[in-house]
């Protein structure tokens, strides 16, 4: 009973109680831990591949979801979509775990958010993808305003210096107002032509600038101002020379108009006074005046009763005689009948 059976080996002696070297004891650590371990079979890319730092990867303060988002992102082309509306789209994890991730990236510097505007105006927000982050940008992340629109991701190859991650030169935003260039005053177009009338008098002109100065009594939006009336007057004298009366004019300017607001008034009404001109009233020559008829008279020399313009007058058949006595033609003339 005292002695072991000779068939079962001798159990081998730790490194320690053999007083082995450390290389060695790290060795058999690293072995037995091979036995379970990942183990990596590479193959290698030659089209379609990003390259991602293990500092990105291997990130100690990210969650899975940040740095899953990173890798996305750092692999999309330029320009292309990576708002949280879209990213909730192509993932499950849904829009809050996306922003929360995002805001990650943008604290540790991977992500920053600049805003610019377009040609046509519009302010957008551009994200920029940084490969090589050195510091984190809490302070710029904290003035940085609520994004408006999300244009895109900028291709991270832009970004190989560490920390100093800019955009393309075409899509640099504004940093500081006081050095952008004073906004030009936008320049006033002139109202249109208007009709002129063929004989402008000062009366007819009074009367037009009247009428128009009283539009705004029945829509508030056609309030003029001297000078818009002063223009307009002319074209409001040739509709009343063509024979309109004021009440159709005012029609004509006031009905079927926008609902929404007038920008110019006055342009709009100088638009309907010349498409909407009437023609002039046709040429008619004057008619011939009735022939005058005269009163009655008696003839002085026979008595008959003649049509005369004055009293006195004589008769066709009296008138030769005495033109005869005296040499000159008596009364009014021949033209004088029975």
């Amino acid at each position: 009973m005292g002695t072991h059976d000779p068939s079962v080996p001798a159990h081998a002696q730790s490194a320690v109680a053999a007083d082995e070297p450390h290389s060695r004891a790290n060795a058999r650590t690293r072995a037995r831990r091979s036995a379970y371990g990942v183990i990596h079979e590479n193959t290698r890319h030659t089209t379609r591949f990003t390259v991602i730092g293990n500092h990105l990867a291997q990130h100690p303060e990210l969650s899975l979801v940040a740095i899953a988002l990173a890798v996305h992102i750092q692999s999309l082309p330029s320009n292309a979509p990576v708002d949280i509306k879209t990213l909730a789209e192509r993932f499950p994890e849904g829009r809050d775990r996306i922003a929360a991730g995002l805001r990650e990236l943008e604290a540790h510097g991977y992500l920053r958010r600049v805003r610019e505007r377009t040609p046509a105006g519009r302010i957008v927000t551009r994200t920029i993808s940084c490969n090589q982050p050195k510091a984190p940008r809490h302070q710029e992340s904290a003035h940085t305003p609520v994004p408006v629109v999300s244009t895109g991701v900028v291709d991270p190859r832009n970004c190989n210096t560490p920390g100093k991650c800019v955009a393309p030169a075409d899509s640099a935003p504004e940093e500081h107002t006081s050095h952008r260039k004073p906004r030009e005053s936008r320049k006033k177009h002139p109202l249109p032509p208007v009709p002129q009338p063929a004989y402008p008098s000062p009366t007819l002109l009074r009367t037009a600038a009247d009428l128009l100065a009283t539009l705004h009594q029945q829509d508030p939006r056609l309030l003029l101002s001297a000078c818009d009336t002063a223009h307009l007057a002319p074209g409001v004298a040739a509709w009343l020379q063509r024979g309109v009366p004021p009440t159709a004019v005012r029609h004509a300017l006031t009905t079927d108009l926008p609902p929404e607001a007038l920008r110019r008034p006055a342009a709009l009404l100088a638009h309907r006074l010349t498409a909407q001109l009437p023609l002039p009233l046709p040429f008619r020559a004057p008619a011939e005046p009735p022939p005058v008829r005269h009163p009655l008279r008696n003839c002085d020399g026979c008595d008959r009763g003649i049509r005369a313009p004055e009293p006195g007058a004589l008769c066709r058949d009296c008138r030769p005689a005495a033109t005869d006595r005296t040499g000159a033609p008596s009364g009014p003339g021949p033209s004088y009948t029975r």
